[in-house]
């Protein structure tokens, strides 16, 4: 995985592949897999197509060795060119009717059923996901034309909220520095390595997401924004710092460049040199001071109202932020400038304060409680990943380690961020998170062949259990003030005695 920084599935499978085997997937996966397989070759021959177009063009190679990049580096990330005619792909597609050309994206058909290429006289950037393979394309127009940017739409190969361009030949570099820069283009990625600053990424035409941030932080401690210092690259700092709160641990930090306003990383790095460059990124606009700096500009602090108004805007923001040491700093910092103490400002932001008179311990050092119920669904989830989308998350107790555990895979499965392919693919998944130590340790207990007939029993009975277990708190609050019932609690409290006397599940406590 470190030597080809690729993950744990990928990394498999080339082993498996290198000693003559294969590697047995869930039918989900290989049918994933099969229907993407056609898609990827074609993708896979239209960058040949258009590297070799390249070397005919005197105006595509001109441009880029005016914006100062040498043929090693064109090759490193596979630029091509895509010739000005309507039907260019023809020479390389014989079947220019295939509909699988316009399923990746490649040919488009009009109102009137005309088929021409997607990109036409541009410079073309290949899109790689993690194993290498061509999933998508940027093309940059030369010289003047609209839009400067043209992009793969979404396709069963491409989904611009969840790719990088760059990461793929940024890993080394990336792991190296432990640091990755995330820019806005394509050519600003190029830039900066051909200045030998590899471990940089640019987001594809939209803005940063938290998924981007997630796949980000898996690489590198340090996540370092690189924007413009106008009034749209300020924007999309925003959004950036939004898609990272939830993200962040207290070992992982998200900071913000900021350059000049006539800059952007391509042109600065060649005016500036790669050693300025270098030095900037090592000290960025932390998120903090960033997100204060923003909140308090919109404010007038000398008013109570702007103070109140301060408090306000910020809540969001600190309910979301996950690192909780982080937290602690940045709701100190916001009670300072509302002139309020720290517990006021929990208080009216719905935090949970930590305990008075000694530190909180910190949640790492919770055990988790191979008694629980919570640990029982978790040992099975782990055997059937997609089953945790039938977890009542509302009843599953989030204090536990195991609790807290199963609504990440959950929320991973709900929001389609992992992948169909088994145990190993869930470890690599939450590797350099929380969650690995614990998910780590039931698998070296698992057994390789699991009885899915009696694992699905002990999910339902366990889950039966929760739902008993919540019956019977419900009933203990209502019966604690049972003078002080009204009409309709009382008709709650008789329903929730009825269903209470159905008795407990009958295979809660089975040993998996």
């Amino acid at each position: 995985m470190q030597h080809a920084g690729i993950g744990f599935i990928e990394a498999v499978e080339d082993l498996a592949s290198s000693a003559g085997l294969t590697v047995p997937h869930e039918e989900r996966s290989r049918a994933e897999r099969a229907k993407k397989a056609p898609l990827t070759e074609i993708m896979g021959r239209a960058m040949m197509f258009y590297r070799e177009q390249l070397k005919t063009s005197p105006k595509a190679i001109d441009y880029l060795k005016g914006r100062g990049l040498t043929g090693e580096v064109a090759a490193k990330f596979g630029l091509g060119y895509a010739p000005d005619g309507w039907q260019g792909l023809q020479q390389v597609f014989p079947d220019y009717n295939d509909a699988a050309l316009v399923e990746c994206g490649l040919v488009i058909v009009n109102e009137q059923g005309r088929r021409y290429d997607r990109f036409r006289d541009r410079v073309m950037f290949p899109i790689l996901d993690q194993r290498g393979n061509v999933i998508g394309f940027g093309g940059r127009v030369i010289g003047q034309g609209e839009p400067k940017y043209l992009n793969s739409p979404e396709t069963p190969l491409f989904e611009k909220g969840r790719e990088l361009y760059g990461l793929t030949q940024a890993r080394q570099a990336i792991r190296d520095s432990d640091t990755v820069i995330v820019v806005e283009g394509y050519m600003d990625v190029v830039a900066l390595a051909q200045h030998g600053i590899g471990n940089a990424v640019a987001t594809l035409g939209t803005a940063c997401t938290p998924t981007h941030v997630q796949k980000l932080l898996r690489q590198a401690s340090k996540v370092v924004f690189c924007f413009d210092g106008d009034a749209a690259g300020r924007k999309a700092a925003w959004r950036a710092l939004e898609a990272s709160l939830e993200q962040l641990s207290d070992d992982k930090s998200a900071g913000f460049l900021f350059l000049p306003p006539e800059h952007d990383p391509d042109s600065f790095v060649r005016a500036e040199g790669a050693e300025t460059f270098t030095r900037l990124v090592a000290h960025p606009t932390t998120l903090t001071e960033f997100l204060l700096r923003e909140l308090k500009a919109g404010v007038d602090l000398a008013s109570a109202e702007g103070r109140a108004r301060l408090v306000h805007e910020a809540k969001p923001h600190l309910q979301k932020l996950a690192a909780p040491i982080l937290r602690v700093q940045l709701v100190k910092a916001v009670a300072e400038a509302a002139a309020l103490t720290q517990a006021e400002v929990e208080t009216q932001c719905d935090l949970k304060p930590a305990a008075r008179g000694r530190p909180a311990p910190p949640r790492t050092r919770q055990r988790p409680t191979p008694s629980s119920v919570e640990y029982k669904l978790l040992q099975i989830v782990l055997h059937k990943p997609e089953w945790a989308a039938r977890l009542p998350l509302e009843l599953i107790d989030r204090e536990r380690v195991e609790g807290e555990a199963l609504n990440a895979i959950a929320d991973a499965i709900e929001h389609g961020e992992l992948p169909a392919g088994g145990f190993g693919l869930l470890l690599e998944f939450f590797r350099n998170t929380p969650h690995e130590a614990l998910i780590a340790s039931i698998a070296s207990n698992m057994v390789d062949e699991a009885d899915f007939g009696t694992l699905e029993n002990v999910f339902n009975d366990s889950v039966a259990h929760l739902r008993q277990s919540a019956i019977t708190d419900e009933i203990k609050q209502l019966s604690a003030r049972a003078k002080d019932l009204t009409g309709e609690e009382r008709q709650r409290l008789a329903e929730l005695l009825a269903k209470k006397r159905q008795g407990p599940p009958s295979t809660a406590g089975t040993p998996i």
